[in-house]
């Protein structure tokens, strides 16, 4: 079986693609109420990665850009007593801790993480422009390779797409 590398590292020039990892984005979070022309917000920086589909971004159809924040697994464990454990880690391993998707360490040179945890409940829109600058600024950066990237878009779709029923079918019995 041949190995399938996770990651590349692509320059700051480079077009933005869907899976494109981009350290520190400053996100506005809004908070307080709203008044007419004026409210209230926090800048905090998130190490995200990019959600909008490629084709849209690389056609500059978009005017602003779907990122969701990731943490390296370490500082997750901390947000959750489940995820230090074993059972935890082997659910979010396995597609089965809705809401969130485990990438892989990378070990390029440079650019070592540990393990990455995508987290889908969190989902921000940067605006293209600005988020195209701060790439060329950051430089070189991470991207995520096919199948990973398409695995990451259709775990992305599963959690978004989400259905709950108002009566649901009971529990088999035997």
């Amino acid at each position: 079986m041949g190995k399938y590398p996770w990651y590349e590292t692509v320059s700051g020039e480079e077009d933005l693609w869907q899976g494109d990892i981009i350290n520190l984005c400053p996100i506005v979070v809004p908070f307080g109420t709203i008044e007419l022309g004026t409210m209230s917000a926090e800048v905090i920086e998130y190490d995200v990665v990019v959600m909008s589909q490629t084709c849209d971004l690389v056609q500059r159809k978009l005017d602003l850009v779907l990122v969701c924040p990731i943490w390296h697994l370490s500082e997750f464990e901390n947000r959750s007593d489940f995820f230090k454990s074993r059972t935890g880690k082997e659910a979010l391993r396995r597609g089965n801790a809705p809401g969130y998707h485990l990438l892989n360490k990378c070990e390029t040179e440079g650019f070592e993480t540990d393990y990455l945890v995508v987290d889908f409940r969190s989902v921000y829109s940067v605006p293209f422009d600005f988020l195209v600058g701060l790439a060329e600024r950051r430089g070189e950066r991470l991207r995520l390779l096919p199948p990973y990237r398409e695995h990451l878009s259709q775990a992305f779709a599963r959690f978004f797409m989400r259905v709950g029923l108002p009566v649901d079918i009971p529990p088999f019995k035997r």
